[in-house]
């Protein structure tokens, strides 16, 4: 199906980006034609909203602070085919769009993460953003078992399946990471598209902070592991705690054994607690494995009972079932 035929929407999540709102709103309906660009002001302290009104874009609010509550919000106010998600900060190449829905179409995808290159050989990135980002690609990559370029890129596009499956939990900048693991715990189609990618404009300022939001974004990969990887999880708690007792506990029953008496009791109490703490770890894991898996199936659902893009049968209503 040709993109003209198909609902297009932009996301642009902003906050204080008078100076630069105003072109990507230009350059995605330059760009993208058809396309319906939704600005969501995140209670912008400037002129934000009036800038991307004048550019010809529907404006928005979304009064609860942080970037994640702006995708929740327009995930669910949004109706369309293809999604387009851009930060308003004038950093990614708008004219990359068409490329990335084509490429989502071509699948077809449902997920097309747009992977940063700098533009003229000058780095965009900020002090440490690099090098932290490519740390938790990794970590990310060691969790879940599939490579991510750009896990913290803020250009992606997606299909209608993927936006109305995705829970959308994270408040903040996190929100990267829950859309990539999203996309790699139900398998979904996806592809990825080399986008240029520039310094800030000249009078706006970044809003990440490099150590808190790394830390944030770690904390979650880590909640992340925990709900998704359970049995790992916990049962790297678990073995450990069985080591440590068998270690305390080891000398003591070979002492036992030599002269018939238990020389150290508080060791071997504490040797037999860590004993049972390790054995309630992997039951945790087990267990909470089984409920991850009916999460899973659950959503896997949800996420069939819409059509793929530009599919030309509409999906079955959940009611009656699902049809591919």
């Amino acid at each position: 199906m040709d993109s003209t035929e198909l609902r297009i929407a932009a996301i642009v999540p902003c906050y204080n980006e008078e100076a630069a709102v105003a072109k990507v709103v230009t350059d995605l309906l330059a760009a993208v034609p058809g396309i319906v660009v939704y600005v969501y002001d995140n209670n912008s302290s400037d002129a934000t909203s009036e800038r991307a009104r004048e550019a010809g874009a529907i404006v928005r609010r979304e009064h609860r602070k942080g970037k994640g509550n702006v995708v929740r919000r327009a995930f669910a106010d949004i109706d369309a085919d293809v999604y387009l998600m851009i930060d308003g900060d004038d950093t990614y190449d708008a004219s990359a769009a068409p490329r990335m829905i084509e490429e989502l179409l071509s699948g077809p995808y449902d997920h097309v993460l747009g992977v940063r290159r700098e533009l003229d050989g000058m780095s965009a990135y900020r002090a440490g953003h690099e090098t932290g980002n490519k740390v938790l690609n990794g970590v990310v990559a060691q969790v879940f078992g599939e490579n991510v370029e750009d896990m913290l890129s803020g250009y992606r596009v997606f299909s209608r399946r993927f936006v109305k499956s995705f829970p959308a939990v994270s408040k903040e900048f996190e929100i990267e990471t829950e859309l990539t693991v999203h996309s790699l715990h139900l398998r979904v189609p996806q592809s990825a598209v080399a986008v240029g990618f520039k310094d800030r404009a000249e009078g706006s300022e970044s809003k990440l902070r490099t150590y808190h939001d790394g830390f944030k974004i770690l904390r979650l990969i880590i909640g992340l592991a925990r709900h998704e990887r359970p049995v790992a999880f916990y049962g790297l708690f678990g073995t450990l705690a069985w080591l440590i007792s068998i270690i305390l506990i080891t000398p003591i029953v070979i002492e036992f054994y030599r002269i018939h008496e238990v020389p150290r009791f508080p060791t071997l109490f504490l040797g037999f607690t860590l004993l049972l703490l390790g054995s309630l770890a992997w039951t945790a894991g087990l267990i909470l494995d089984g409920i991850r898996r009916s999460r899973h199936e659950a959503a896997r659902l949800v996420y069939l009972n819409y059509s793929a893009v530009g599919a030309d049968e509409p999906a079955t209503e959940p009611s009656g079932g699902s049809r591919r």
